[in-house]
Protein backbone atom coordinates (compact mmCIF):
# COMPACT_ATOMS: atom_id res chain seq x y z
CA UNK A 1 0.00 0.00 0.00
CA UNK A 2 1.22 3.54 -0.73
CA UNK A 3 0.82 4.73 2.90
CA UNK A 4 0.86 3.23 6.39
CA UNK A 5 -2.84 4.09 6.79
CA UNK A 6 -4.19 0.94 5.16
CA UNK A 7 -7.69 -0.36 5.86
CA UNK A 8 -9.59 -3.52 4.96
CA UNK A 9 -13.33 -2.96 4.96
CA UNK A 10 -15.38 -6.17 5.16
CA UNK A 11 -18.87 -6.43 3.72
CA UNK A 12 -21.58 -8.83 4.89
CA UNK A 13 -20.97 -11.26 2.06
CA UNK A 14 -18.17 -13.81 2.51
CA UNK A 15 -14.89 -13.00 0.71
CA UNK A 16 -16.05 -9.45 -0.03
CA UNK A 17 -13.61 -6.73 1.03
CA UNK A 18 -12.58 -3.22 0.08
CA UNK A 19 -8.87 -2.57 0.58
CA UNK A 20 -8.03 1.11 0.84
CA UNK A 21 -5.27 3.43 1.98
CA UNK A 22 -5.73 6.97 3.30
CA UNK A 23 -3.47 9.71 2.00
CA UNK A 24 -3.09 12.14 -0.89
CA UNK A 25 -3.37 10.53 -4.32
CA UNK A 26 -3.55 11.72 -7.91
CA UNK A 27 -4.88 10.22 -11.12
CA UNK A 28 -4.46 11.85 -14.52
CA UNK A 29 -7.72 13.75 -13.94
CA UNK A 30 -8.37 14.05 -10.20
CA UNK A 31 -7.05 14.02 -6.63
CA UNK A 32 -8.45 11.88 -3.82
CA UNK A 33 -7.82 11.15 -0.15
CA UNK A 34 -8.29 7.38 -0.64
CA UNK A 35 -6.54 4.81 -2.80
CA UNK A 36 -8.84 1.87 -3.52
CA UNK A 37 -6.85 -1.31 -4.20
CA UNK A 38 -8.88 -3.72 -6.34
CA UNK A 39 -6.01 -5.95 -7.49
CA UNK A 40 -7.30 -8.95 -5.52
CA UNK A 41 -10.86 -8.55 -6.79
CA UNK A 42 -9.61 -8.45 -10.38
CA UNK A 43 -7.33 -11.48 -10.12
CA UNK A 44 -8.44 -13.74 -7.23
CA UNK A 45 -11.33 -16.04 -8.19
CA UNK A 46 -13.01 -16.14 -4.77
CA UNK A 47 -13.11 -12.34 -4.48
CA UNK A 48 -14.09 -11.83 -8.12
CA UNK A 49 -16.95 -14.27 -7.56
CA UNK A 50 -18.10 -12.41 -4.44
CA UNK A 51 -18.10 -9.09 -6.32
CA UNK A 52 -20.02 -10.68 -9.21
CA UNK A 53 -22.62 -12.21 -6.90
CA UNK A 54 -23.21 -8.86 -5.24
CA UNK A 55 -23.53 -7.02 -8.57
CA UNK A 56 -25.76 -9.75 -10.03
CA UNK A 57 -28.17 -9.40 -7.13
CA UNK A 58 -29.00 -5.93 -8.40
CA UNK A 59 -30.36 -7.50 -11.59
CA UNK A 60 -32.13 -10.50 -10.05
CA UNK A 61 -35.65 -9.13 -10.31
CA UNK A 62 -35.13 -6.87 -13.31
CA UNK A 63 -36.04 -7.80 -16.85
CA UNK A 64 -32.99 -6.15 -18.39
CA UNK A 65 -31.41 -8.27 -21.09
CA UNK A 66 -27.62 -8.54 -21.05
CA UNK A 67 -26.01 -9.98 -24.18
CA UNK A 68 -22.52 -8.59 -23.66
CA UNK A 69 -20.41 -7.44 -20.73
CA UNK A 70 -17.88 -4.80 -21.74
CA UNK A 71 -14.96 -5.10 -19.32
CA UNK A 72 -12.77 -2.04 -18.78
CA UNK A 73 -9.97 -1.41 -16.26
CA UNK A 74 -8.94 -5.10 -16.29
CA UNK A 75 -12.23 -6.51 -14.99
CA UNK A 76 -12.37 -9.57 -17.25
CA UNK A 77 -12.30 -12.11 -14.39
CA UNK A 78 -15.13 -10.31 -12.60
CA UNK A 79 -16.98 -10.04 -15.92
CA UNK A 80 -16.73 -13.78 -16.48
CA UNK A 81 -18.04 -14.49 -12.98
CA UNK A 82 -20.84 -11.96 -13.49
CA UNK A 83 -21.86 -13.59 -16.78
CA UNK A 84 -22.05 -16.93 -15.02
CA UNK A 85 -24.28 -15.46 -12.32
CA UNK A 86 -26.58 -13.73 -14.82
CA UNK A 87 -27.12 -16.92 -16.80
CA UNK A 88 -28.16 -19.01 -13.81
CA UNK A 89 -31.72 -20.31 -13.81
CA UNK A 90 -32.82 -18.17 -10.85
CA UNK A 91 -32.20 -14.94 -12.76
CA UNK A 92 -34.78 -13.33 -15.01
CA UNK A 93 -32.19 -12.22 -17.56
CA UNK A 94 -33.04 -13.79 -20.91
CA UNK A 95 -31.28 -13.20 -24.21
CA UNK A 96 -31.55 -14.73 -27.63
CA UNK A 97 -28.33 -16.75 -27.35
CA UNK A 98 -28.70 -18.00 -23.75
CA UNK A 99 -25.11 -16.87 -23.21
CA UNK A 100 -23.17 -13.66 -22.64
CA UNK A 101 -20.16 -12.31 -24.51
CA UNK A 102 -17.20 -10.97 -22.50
CA UNK A 103 -15.29 -8.32 -24.43
CA UNK A 104 -12.51 -5.82 -23.80
CA UNK A 105 -11.86 -2.78 -26.00
CA UNK A 106 -8.55 -1.54 -27.28
CA UNK A 107 -7.53 1.97 -26.27
CA UNK A 108 -5.99 4.29 -28.84
CA UNK A 109 -4.88 7.89 -28.55
CA UNK A 110 -5.00 7.70 -24.77
CA UNK A 111 -8.79 7.54 -24.36
CA UNK A 112 -10.59 6.48 -27.56
CA UNK A 113 -11.92 2.91 -27.48
CA UNK A 114 -11.73 0.63 -30.50
CA UNK A 115 -13.33 -2.73 -31.37
CA UNK A 116 -11.82 -4.80 -34.18
CA UNK A 117 -14.07 -6.06 -36.98
CA UNK A 118 -14.32 -9.57 -35.51
CA UNK A 119 -15.45 -8.16 -32.14
CA UNK A 120 -18.01 -5.66 -33.49
CA UNK A 121 -20.75 -8.33 -33.88
CA UNK A 122 -20.55 -8.87 -30.11
CA UNK A 123 -21.45 -5.18 -29.62
CA UNK A 124 -23.60 -4.24 -32.60
CA UNK A 125 -27.29 -4.82 -31.94
CA UNK A 126 -26.51 -6.23 -28.47
CA UNK A 127 -27.59 -5.16 -24.98
CA UNK A 128 -24.31 -4.20 -23.32
CA UNK A 129 -23.48 -3.87 -19.62
CA UNK A 130 -20.38 -1.75 -18.95
CA UNK A 131 -18.23 -3.17 -16.13
CA UNK A 132 -15.68 -0.84 -14.50
CA UNK A 133 -13.53 -0.83 -11.40
CA UNK A 134 -14.40 2.66 -10.24
CA UNK A 135 -16.96 5.26 -11.30
CA UNK A 136 -15.80 8.49 -9.66
CA UNK A 137 -15.14 11.06 -12.36
CA UNK A 138 -17.03 8.81 -14.77
CA UNK A 139 -14.63 9.64 -17.61
CA UNK A 140 -13.69 6.03 -18.43
CA UNK A 141 -17.24 4.73 -18.13
CA UNK A 142 -18.55 7.53 -20.38
CA UNK A 143 -15.91 6.68 -22.98
CA UNK A 144 -17.11 3.06 -22.91
CA UNK A 145 -20.75 4.16 -23.25
CA UNK A 146 -19.87 6.34 -26.24
CA UNK A 147 -18.00 3.45 -27.86
CA UNK A 148 -20.92 1.05 -27.42
CA UNK A 149 -23.29 3.56 -29.03
CA UNK A 150 -20.86 4.26 -31.87
CA UNK A 151 -20.63 0.56 -32.74
CA UNK A 152 -24.41 0.13 -32.66
CA UNK A 153 -24.90 -1.43 -29.25
CA UNK A 154 -27.48 -0.57 -26.61
CA UNK A 155 -26.15 0.26 -23.13
CA UNK A 156 -28.27 -1.30 -20.35
CA UNK A 157 -26.27 0.03 -17.39
CA UNK A 158 -22.94 0.41 -15.65
CA UNK A 159 -21.61 -1.88 -12.90
CA UNK A 160 -18.56 -1.23 -10.72
CA UNK A 161 -16.81 -2.18 -7.51
CA UNK A 162 -16.89 1.40 -6.22
CA UNK A 163 -18.96 4.35 -7.43
CA UNK A 164 -19.68 7.86 -6.22
CA UNK A 165 -22.73 8.33 -8.44
CA UNK A 166 -25.95 6.39 -9.03
CA UNK A 167 -26.03 7.44 -12.69
CA UNK A 168 -23.42 7.87 -15.41
CA UNK A 169 -24.35 9.68 -18.60
CA UNK A 170 -28.00 8.91 -17.86
CA UNK A 171 -27.48 5.19 -17.19
CA UNK A 172 -27.99 3.47 -13.83
CA UNK A 173 -24.81 2.57 -11.93
CA UNK A 174 -24.80 -0.53 -9.73
CA UNK A 175 -21.87 -0.72 -7.29
CA UNK A 176 -20.77 -2.86 -4.37
CA UNK A 177 -19.22 0.00 -2.39
CA UNK A 178 -19.83 3.76 -2.31
CA UNK A 179 -18.49 6.84 -0.46
CA UNK A 180 -20.62 5.92 2.57
CA UNK A 181 -18.08 3.15 3.20
CA UNK A 182 -15.17 5.65 3.31
CA UNK A 183 -15.44 8.41 5.95
CA UNK A 184 -14.60 11.84 4.52
CA UNK A 185 -13.99 10.53 1.01
CA UNK A 186 -13.46 13.08 -1.74
CA UNK A 187 -12.43 13.08 -5.38
CA UNK A 188 -11.96 16.39 -7.16
CA UNK A 189 -9.78 18.31 -9.58
CA UNK A 190 -6.27 19.28 -8.51
CA UNK A 191 -7.31 22.94 -8.39
CA UNK A 192 -10.05 22.13 -5.85
CA UNK A 193 -8.10 19.60 -3.76
CA UNK A 194 -8.15 20.55 -0.04
CA UNK A 195 -4.94 18.59 0.62
CA UNK A 196 -3.10 20.58 -2.05
CA UNK A 197 -4.39 23.79 -0.50
CA UNK A 198 -2.98 22.62 2.85
CA UNK A 199 0.40 22.08 1.22
CA UNK A 200 0.38 18.29 1.67
CA UNK A 201 2.52 16.41 -0.84
CA UNK A 202 1.21 13.53 -2.92
CA UNK A 203 1.77 10.02 -1.57
CA UNK A 204 1.37 8.25 -4.90
CA UNK A 205 0.17 8.38 -8.48
CA UNK A 206 -2.66 5.90 -9.06
CA UNK A 207 -4.64 4.37 -11.90
CA UNK A 208 -6.51 1.13 -12.62
CA UNK A 209 -3.22 -0.81 -12.67
CA UNK A 210 -2.10 0.23 -9.18
CA UNK A 211 0.06 2.90 -7.55
CA UNK A 212 3.53 4.41 -7.81
CA UNK A 213 4.87 5.98 -4.62
CA UNK A 214 6.37 9.46 -4.79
Amino acid sequence: MPTDKALKIKAKRKNLYLRVAEGHFATSRSHSNYYIDVAAQKSRLSEATAIAEELASDYKFKTKIVDTILCIDGTEVIGTCLARELTKNNFMNINAHQTIYIVTPETIGGSQLLFRDNIVPMIQGKHVLVLSVNVATGFTAKAAIDAVKYYGGEVVGVASIFATEEECDGYEVASVFNPGDLPGYFSCSAHECPLCKQGKKLDALINSHGFSKL
